[in-house]
């Protein structure tokens, strides 16, 4: 069984991830899988557990603009657009953005830019301020199944071979955030 943290444990899950654990945590929506981003062994046992495809891509979220500004080519983004990105963060909004040479590509898959989030789900927020940067953030389930809810569906899901669990309450969202394109503000998921 996963190693199960309460939110009071969090610098212990942080301690998890900067040894190169991947670890299931609760998002606005779903339980997310996560990791340091720069990890490429603990990124590839992301995507061996979800069975996905390494071409997809995830996102990353972060406590606060100041984790994820180093993953944007700031010079490709008009400082209106920023703006307008930076207003809706804190929150349940996730923006693709040009990526600068920061992001590793296995973190963007064949993707041309990086999809970031600052969020405002308090658990997951102090889980980034505790590791002390921003985190992969993808859904904790097999490719092609629901994502988890709930910390039992993570377990059932993915049961001895999950390191880390970080127990604590979903944000209240039904589905996942929407992804828009931060240059055109196309919805890529709505």
């Amino acid at each position: 069984m996963a190693r199960r943290f309460t939110l009071a444990e969090l610098d212990e899950a942080a301690a998890l991830l900067r040894g190169g654990g991947v670890l299931a945590y609760p998002t606005e929506a779903v339980f997310g899988l996560g990791c340091d981003p720069h990890d490429r062994a603990a990124f590839d046992r992301i995507f061996a557990l979800k069975q996905r495809p390494p071409t997809q891509g995830v996102l990353l979220i972060a406590a606060d603009f100041g984790q994820v500004e180093r993953y944007i080519d700031r010079a490709s983004v008009p400082a209106e657009v920023m703006a307008q990105v930076r207003s809706s963060w804190p929150g349940p909004n996730t923006w693709i953005f040009p990526r600068s040479a920061e992001v590793p590509d296995w973190v963007a898959g064949a993707h041309a830019g990086i999809a970031l989030r600052v969020t405002a789900h308090e658990p997951a927020a102090a889980l980034c301020r505790a590791y002390g940067g921003a985190l992969v953030s993808t859904s904790a389930n097999p490719h092609g199944e629901p994502p988890a809810r709930s910390a039992a569906a993570v377990e059932a899901y993915f049961g001895e071979v999950l390191e880390g669990l970080l127990d604590g309450p979903l944000g209240g969202l039904e589905r996942p955030t929407v992804i828009r394109d931060a240059l055109t503000g196309a919805i890529i998921r709505g």
